[in-house]
């Protein structure tokens, strides 16, 4: 004969999780959007999960005040329960599931340039002999504005304080000078002075989007550090091309458009196998312009992420 367990009333009665993630959620942003966004979720789907909740408890959770919400004194009751039980079950979980996973995925963000011309060509030799990690790489210009629980393991930027919880290590200061092919200098051997340079096609960094980066330096600042006046161009001269990509421009420098600035610890490598040259031995050396890298403090004992810090940190 079957044995019948007895119905857990404990469990019966308890609400939806996914309607609980919800109202945390609500009541840490005081605003359903805004815990949309964060669950990755639509606010209809908040706003039902809640009204559920609700209706579960027969109680008022929030009172509503134009976009915001606020707890209501049966709402900070149930909000003080449960959100210390959803941050033991999230950090039990994810232990579990990072100590059954095989390899580590280390979160790092920078910009595009970054990415491109310094991080992914050494990156492959870092994953051969790394093979427990996973890299997830984040670009972005924007680093006091970034999507909703990302959370990277480590920044590199121009910013030594990005948020509360993480540590700065200085990297390099910029050492900025002109940058072409060998076969334009030949082209164009008018480029080998600093007026040449003036009047010939130039590819220039646009300040557009890029505030949160760095100070901007840009052909017209540069020459203005070695007493050259940009503006005195005649309306014959080559073009300048602008763009607030930089990885753009050093693309069409190495494809012989003309000559663009170049940051050293980016066109180092280039320069050391000849892709691109120094028409001139010019240049303007900012100390005051640091670059770092941002080691979330939380991941001190974490393997993964210190070897990933230090091999970047190795490489300065």
């Amino acid at each position: 004969m079957v044995k019948h367990t007895e119905p857990d009333q404990s469990l019966i009665n308890m609400p939806s999780l996914r309607a609980v993630k919800a109202f945390v959620a609500a009541a840490k942003y005081q605003n359903f959007t805004r815990a949309a966004e964060s669950l990755c979720v639509t606010q209809a789907a908040i706003s039902r999960q809640i009204r559920d909740l609700e209706i579960f408890l027969n109680a008022e959770l929030f009172d509503r005040v134009g976009r915001t919400v606020a707890l209501t004194s049966a709402g900070t009751i149930f909000f003080d329960a449960v959100q210390l039980s959803l941050l033991n079950i999230s950090q039990a979980s994810d232990r579990i599931r990072k100590h059954n996973y095989r390899k580590r995925v280390v979160t790092v963000c920078c910009t595009p340039a970054f990415a491109s011309l310094w991080l992914t060509p050494r990156l492959s030799k870092f994953l051969k002999v790394n093979p427990d990690i996973d890299v997830n790489l984040v670009t972005t210009q924007n680093f006091l504005a970034m999507e909703p629980g990302v959370r990277p393991d480590i920044f590199v930027s121009k910013l030594s304080r990005i948020r509360e919880g993480y540590c700065s290590y200085p990297l390099v200061h910029d050492v900025i000078y002109p940058v072409c092919t060998p076969d334009y200098l030949r082209l164009h051997p008018e480029v080998s002075t600093l007026d040449g340079i003036k009047s010939g096609s130039l590819l220039n960094l646009s300040p557009y989007g890029r505030a949160q980066v760095a100070e901007h330096v840009d052909w017209y600042i540069w020459f203005g550090y070695h007493d050259v006046e940009l503006d005195a161009r005649s309306m014959t001269e080559n073009q300048i091309f602008s763009s607030n990509d930089y990885n753009a421009l050093v693309q069409l420098a190495l494809r012989g458009q003309g000559v663009a600035l170049g940051w050293h610890y980016l066109v180092e490598p280039f320069i050391e196998e000849g892709a691109l040259v120094r028409p001139v031995q010019e240049e303007l050396v900012h100390k005051d312009s640091q670059h770092y890298l941002t080691f979330n403090e939380e991941k001190k004992i974490d393997d993964a992420c210190c070897r990933v810090r230090d091999w970047i940190l190795s490489h300065f």
